[in-house]
């Protein structure tokens, strides 16, 4: 599902726990719909290892059908997709986005 560079997938299975389901809107303004659209444009995957003692977590930076970046911290569960949070990428995670989809070939 997952590589260190680009991921483009077709479809994707949500799972979402219901304290996280109005968290990520809350607290960084970023609602269910926009973490799922993340996955299903252009991102970027990698592993979450600063914050993954329980289980493997992921860290996606992608983009909205809005065009905002997003950080998306996820685990992947019964094959499905359970996200932790979702909250609006920072300047500098915005810059690192561009540049990667700017130089690779789609």
């Amino acid at each position: 599902m997952y590589n260190d560079n680009y991921t483009s997938v077709e479809s994707i299975e949500f799972d979402w726990d219901k304290g996280n389901e109005d968290k990520n809107y809350l607290k960084h303004n970023v609602s269910q719909l926009e973490a799922e659209e993340a996955f299903f444009k252009f991102n970027i995957i990698n592993d979450d290892a600063a914050h993954s003692s329980k289980e493997k977590r992921l860290r996606l930076l992608g983009s909205t059908d809005g065009e905002k970046v997003l950080v998306v911290i996820f685990t992947e569960r019964a094959g499905k997709v359970r996200v932790v949070s979702a909250r609006t990428a920072s300047r500098k995670e915005r810059k690192t986005y561009e540049e990667v989809k700017r130089n690779t070939k789609l």
